[in-house]
């Protein structure tokens, strides 16, 4: 009777456990079950097979406890997440063997049981590191952590681009330390440890340089805090800000306003040389006029006529002197039009070739006379020959040949325009920076660096293409080349 009594309890006792068992035979079909098996009866799932019944798998599962109990004839717990309720919670599978008499595993029990709570705090606990793992290895700065030894512990991708190692190098063999130069690393954990920048154990948009694995320096601005246990330093963790593209953009933001104060100031230059050319003009007239009345009125020695003649030729020469001018410096709204290359190119020599810088230089053009007309602005053809030929004069220390050329390119559908010089041509270090804002070889004061980035942005603004370089023996060349008008344009736009 007490056989008996057992077993009835221990019948009561399995239907009252509150999860799942299963009495798994070795080829893994249900011998027995009793539990909740997702609201399907017990007797429905008996020699059906178990990875089928609960998780709908072709295949034994991949972490199967029973699997290792038939391999290893020892009990055995599977972390999984519970595939039949489809809840968001981690389960352990427990399973244990049924031995015979003479110790021959029969079948195997499969247990579902929950977490214990300390299980599932220690996987919520995992879940909130992975995350933090995440988000540092995400942060768009560099993120390094280091122990008190100067070892690294934290470093994400950023850190990895900016600094030029991989992230296992650095874990496995960059010292912290090493990262700045000139032992900057002892004044860096000096601020940390003051209050100035909000507090011990902080540092906030600290600017400092650090050292690239190939040597270079970059500018940073470091964000960074000790970390404490208690009061004890264990670790320290940096963010770090790549500053080279916001110094870059502030550069190049300088360089704009000087450069548009430069363009204000020779705008304003260009309005004082036209009044002073309209100043000019009038007692140039009278002087014309006079000189003319005193040749046709007066009977004069052929002496005085001769000189009064030279008076009247170099007077003439002013008046066609200022009269170009005014053309040149005649303000616009930057009208595009049909203009004759060859025109713009004789009137910025006729202004310079009178000049001292040129009374040694030969000047040599050969001009297309077949060219026709670029649509272009006349104001800045002008502007952009000028500066082109002085640089070519001064290059030449005022002594050499002057070579310009133009062509129509019927392949391109272009002007070309070459200016040549004799001079010691462009150092080949400098060649590539040419044509950038404010990049000048001369002394300080005896140039801005903006007359050949100021060619570069007219030929730009009219779809055109520059290049300089050297050929041996006849010293820098100049290549512009610019998009012609088609002559009914052309026609078109001179009406």
């Amino acid at each position: 009777m007490q056989v008996d009594s057992d077993k009835n309890y221990l019948l009561k006792a399995i239907d009252a456990f509150p999860h799942r068992m299963v009495v798994i035979s070795p080829d893994y079909r249900v011998l027995a079950a009793r539990g909740h098996l997702n609201a399907t009866p017990d007797a429905a799932v008996a020699g059906r097979l178990c990875h089928d019944v609960f998780f709908h798998r072709s295949d034994p599962c991949a972490e199967c406890a029973v699997k290792t109990v038939w391999e290893t004839r020892q009990p055995a717990w599977s972390h999984r997440r519970d595939e039949i309720s489809g809840a968001d919670k981690v389960s352990c599978l427990y399973a244990y063997p049924m031995l015979s008499s003479d110790g021959v595993i029969e079948a195997v029990v499969s247990l579902e049981l929950d977490l214990p709570p300390r299980t599932r705090v220690e996987e919520q606990l995992q879940r909130a590191n992975a995350l933090l793992r995440n988000l540092i290895t995400s942060a768009v700065d560099g993120v390094i952590a280091a122990d008190r030894n100067g070892k690294v512990i934290i470093f994400n991708d950023a850190a990895a681009e900016i600094f030029g190692y991989t992230v296992s190098d650095a874990l496995e063999h960059l010292d912290v330390r090493n990262i700045y130069p000139d032992r900057m690393e002892r004044e860096v954990m000096r601020q940390l440890r003051s209050d100035a920048h909000g507090g011990r154990g902080k540092l906030r948009s600290y600017q400092v340089d650090i050292l690239h694995r190939d040597g270079s320096r970059i500018p940073i601005n470091l964000n960074a805090a000790i970390v404490y246990e208690g009061s004890t330093e264990v670790a320290s963790i940096g963010f770090f800000h790549d500053m080279r593209d916001t110094l870059r953009m502030k550069k190049e933001l300088e360089k704009a306003q000087v450069q548009l104060l430069q363009a204000e100031k020779m705008a304003s230059l260009g309005k004082l040389a036209a009044g002073v050319a309209h100043q000019l003009n009038n007692p140039l007239s009278g002087v014309v006029l006079f000189t003319k009345l005193v040749l046709e009125d007066y009977e004069l020695p052929s002496g005085a006529a001769e000189d009064l003649g030279r008076v009247l030729n170099d007077a003439e020469r002013c008046r066609e002197t200022v009269k170009e001018l005014l053309e040149f410096t005649r303000q616009t709204r930057h009208l595009m039009r049909a203009h004759d290359v060859n025109q713009a190119i004789s009137r910025t020599l006729f202004l310079l070739k009178n000049q001292s810088l040129f009374q040694d230089i030969t000047i040599e053009t050969e001009f297309d006379p077949g060219l026709p007309s670029v649509h272009s602005d006349i104001q800045q053809m002008n502007h952009m020959f000028m500066n082109i030929i002085l640089n070519a004069a001064q290059a030449m220390s005022g002594r050499g040949q002057l070579t310009i050329r133009t062509a129509y390119v019927p392949d391109s559908g272009c002007a070309r325009i070459e200016i040549i010089d004799t001079g010691p041509g462009i150092p080949p270090d400098v060649l590539p920076h040419i044509f950038e804002p404010f990049f000048t070889t001369k002394d300080e004061g005896q140039g801005t660096g903006l007359g050949l980035s100021l060619v570069y942005g007219i030929v730009e603004n009219h779809g055109g293409r520059i290049k300089a370089f050297n050929q041996p023996g006849q010293g820098a060349v100049f290549v512009i080349e610019l998009p012609i008008t088609s002559r009914t344009d052309g026609d078109r736009s001179l009406e």
